[in-house]
């Protein structure tokens, strides 16, 4: 197991893991996963959620426009 419940809610439970990363769990018992785990963890303070640089996004339009030019 982990270190231990850090955060007890209604309807899920913040675990710190022993490698010091966090877990979500259900109040029915499941693991909370992605997008979800990811939302509770910033909302409680526990992680920071940083924006996709518009570098990443740039390229890709770019690969996008010549194949429509194809069609």
């Amino acid at each position: 197991m982990g270190k231990g419940p850090v955060k007890k809610s209604p309807e899920f439970q913040i675990v710190e893991r022993k490698d010091g990363r966090f877990a979500v769990r259900k109040r029915g018992g499941g693991f909370v996963n992605g997008a979800e785990k990811t939302k509770i963890l910033a909302d409680a303070g526990k992680i920071k959620v940083s924006k996709p640089s518009k570098k990443e996004e740039a390229p890709a339009a770019a690969e996008e426009a010549p194949a429509a030019a194809t069609e």
